[in-house]
């Protein structure tokens, strides 16, 4: 089952059905986990015409890295001052998530190396804590497509204390969609093909099946923060991002104005997110450059 938020405003939520929606009788994703579901309203739009919302803003995201052993891998290459490790894990800018064919808008004043990352993200469907991997599943309401916009060189300045979080939590930095896939619609999570394309080219190659550690351990670990109904989890990205190329490749592969992102997990869809500049997205000039992250300090 594919649960979508559409239209105009705060948007409605639904259930699609073949070429249509069926709308729902509540009125938010998040309320809908909360509710434990909701009845069919009769009323049906047309999946076709309708505007797809980001599924579901979240009471919290959870944000977790380091999880897939590749990206780990090649985190080598570059030149951090602090590992990237399993069992990373920062809080999301929920005012940050944006939906599909929603533009990322290039703050150029802040960032020179803007970059992708692929990521399997799942929602929960009930409030828990202090649950075991063997719970876990009973936790889940569903699968979504998460990618996670990173200004490299914000990054770069903020891994000198060991910690980061603002590259990627600057506004629109989080598209997420194209809608909620329940668990009867992926048959094992463990077993999904995974893409990235940037203007139709393979960025991003993988497999769920790579991960380090199992989502079910995730969710587990990360309960003793408690989880409410609604909440998103990411589960960290795959190996392909252009920020841990060699050097003289990445000024190639970092994100411009007009470039169009597919992120693609199988059994769920495809996130579709262009890159629009300051100008385009709010009108005005780009603000004034501001120092360089790790600069003087």
């Amino acid at each position: 089952m594919k649960l979508v938020t559409f239209g105009e405003g705060v948007g409605r939520v639904g259930v699609v059905d073949g070429d249509e929606i069926a709308v729902l009788g509540v009125p938010t994703m998040r309320e809908y986990f909360e509710r434990g579901g909701a009845d069919e309203t009769g009323e049906r739009v047309a999946l076709a015409g309708a505007r797809l919302r980001a599924p579901i803003i979240p009471k919290k995201l959870f944000h977790t890295a380091g999880n897939f052993r590749e990206h780990q891998e090649e985190s080598a290459a570059v030149d951090w001052s602090h590992d990237i490790a399993p069992w990373i894990n920062f809080f999301q800018n929920v005012d940050a998530i944006i939906g599909p064919d929603d533009p990322v808008i290039y703050p150029e004043h802040l960032t020179e190396e803007l970059d992708y990352e692929l990521e399997l993200a799942v929602v929960l469907k009930k409030a828990g804590k202090w649950f075991p991997p063997e719970e876990a599943e009973d936790y889940i309401g569903g699968y979504v497509i998460f990618n996670d916009i990173t200004a490299r060189d914000i990054q770069r300045g903020e891994m000198r204390s060991g910690v980061f979080s603002f590259c990627k939590a600057i506004d629109t930095f989080c598209p997420l969609g194209p809608w909620i896939v329940t668990p009867d619609g992926v048959p094992d999570p463990r077993d999904l093909r995974m893409e990235l394309r940037v203007n139709g080219e393979v960025r991003q190659e993988s497999h769920s099946g790579n991960m380090s550690v199992t989502i079910a351990e995730i969710l587990s670990n990360f309960s003793a923060l408690g989880y409410s109904a609604g909440d998103v989890l990411s589960t960290g990205t795959v190996a392909g991002v252009a920020g841990f190329k060699p050097p003289e490749e990445r000024a190639l592969l970092y994100l411009k104005p007009g470039d169009v992102i597919e992120a693609e997990i199988e059994h769920i869809g495809v996130l579709r997110t262009p890159i629009i500049s300051w100008h385009d997205g709010h009108g005005t000039p780009p603000l004034a450059r501001v120092r360089p992250w790790g600069e003087g300090v």
